[in-house]
């Protein structure tokens, strides 16, 4: 459907991936009129192609002292865990600036308690939010195996661990006959791992919006193409200027992922959003006998089951929006994956690439606008929007509402970068 000029809803919502929709439907729970505005449709972007876990140990932000010292290495390798293209190098740079201090141990800490909050949260509001939508069937139980090439590699990881194990969050050392048990088939490289059984996935991600697309238009709501370019605050409520025209809103959510921050720039807020680029090759089914997510830290990718399929992905590439996919960066993941695990079939596979927002602290920006109460932001969770989706609408409609928050949003405020 496209952008229509309809009846004034409560809320539009912008952005139909899994943070924009799962919001959308935690507003139509309270009674609210809402509608979804999206340039492409559900599920088109990141909510599509990311690994589909609900990554809730994973508590420590990309941006830690740890980072800073595998970078210099990684980034010398343009097809490694971490690269930034050089046509993009000098406009990224005062987001690295950013990025680097907020790897200060202090703000690190800080960082980790504001995410072990939206963390708790979201793990907290995932099954009921699974059960009112009717997606209850599409969790899985499986856990996640990180593994380790050396003593060393995995010496290095043990702090982190530590920060894990104060915040109560459960896992367990092992070797490798243990790893054995958990996957069989890893190369006997990996001489250490860790498993945390407290890692849940979704089916397949893509399915999985989907679903709330289609609850959510059970429920009354609409679901319109068009894309919002800019917003305009009013007296009792926002505009939304589209191509097609003004589209009138009672109150504006910006869950528009890597594209949030042009809307924020119009509103003359300078939200420093950047874009991991992820990519991935999803093989057909039955590629190999996966029995967990398996996380190779190492080398910045996952290996994960899907209903559609055996997905290879992750690592960062810091790009932006325009430059062109390289997929040479999907195929360096899948040899890598296929001396892994040796026995993993590699033909057949499809290619991906999306766009992950990122801020320069690993934290959300979730909160209202500077220009007006009635827009409220939601967007920049990375790699972790599945993961925060369910929290992340339960913040979005306290908001809106009037509620308290269910955790102190100070430190994801729009605003803690101006």
């Amino acid at each position: 459907m496209a952008a229509s000029s309809g009846p004034r809803p409560d809320v539009v919502v912008i952005g139909a991936g899994v943070v924009g929709l799962s919001a959308a439907l935690a507003l139509q729970a309270e009674g609210l009129a809402v509608a979804v505005l999206d340039r492409e449709g559900p599920a088109a972007g990141a909510s599509a192609g990311n690994a589909g876990a609900f990554a809730f140990t994973d508590i420590l932000p990309l941006a830690s002292p740890g980072i800073l010292k595998k970078a210099p290495r990684w980034l010398l390798d343009p097809l490694g865990p971490l690269s930034v293209p050089p046509a993009y190098a000098l406009r990224i740079a005062p987001w690295m600036l950013r990025f680097w201090r907020a790897c200060a141990p202090a703000r690190v800490e800080a960082s980790t308690a504001a995410q072990t909050a939206l963390m708790d949260l979201s793990k907290a509001e995932l099954e009921p939010f699974l059960a009112a939508t009717g997606t209850a069937g599409m969790l899985r139980r499986e856990g996640n195996l990180q593994v380790y090439e050396s003593e060393a590699e995995f010496a290095g990881s043990l702090p982190g661990w530590a920060a894990r194990e104060r915040h109560g969050i459960d896992f367990r050392h092992m070797g490798p006959a243990e790893m054995a048990q958990i996957q069989p088939g890893l190369s006997p490289r990996f001489t250490h791992g860790t498993f945390t059984p407290g890692w849940f996935s979704i089916a397949d991600p893509k399915d999985y919006v989907l679903a709330l697309a289609d609850r959510f238009r059970a429920g009354g709501g609409r679901i319109e193409r068009g894309e919002a370019r800019a917003l305009r605050p009013l007296a009792e409520g926002v505009e939304i200027a589209t191509a097609e025209g003004p589209r009138p809103a009672g109150r504006v959510v910006v869950a528009a992922g890597a594209f949030s921050h042009r809307l924020s720039e119009t509103l003359g807020e300078r939200v420093p959003l950047e874009t991991e680029r992820g990519y991935n090759t999803t093989l057909p089914a039955g590629a190999f006998d996966l029995r967990t997510q398996v996380t190779f830290g190492g080398h910045g990718f996952v290996v994960t089951r899907l209903s559609s399929g055996l997905r290879v992905g992750g690592a960062v590439e810091l790009g932006g929006l325009d430059l062109p996919p390289n997929f040479r960066r999907s195929e360096a993941m899948l040899r890598k994956a296929a001396e892994f695990l040796p026995g993993l079939r590699t033909e057949g596979g499809r290619p991906w690439m999306g766009f992950r927002p990122s801020l320069p602290d690993s934290l959300p920006a979730i909160g209202p606008s500077r220009a007006s109460p009635r827009i409220v932001y939601a967007f920049g969770h990375g790699h972790l929007g599945l993961t925060q989706s369910a929290g992340t609408a339960r913040l979005v409609a306290d908001l809106v509402t009037g509620r308290a928050p269910a955790i102190d949003l100070s430190p994801f405020s729009p605003q803690r970068f101006a």
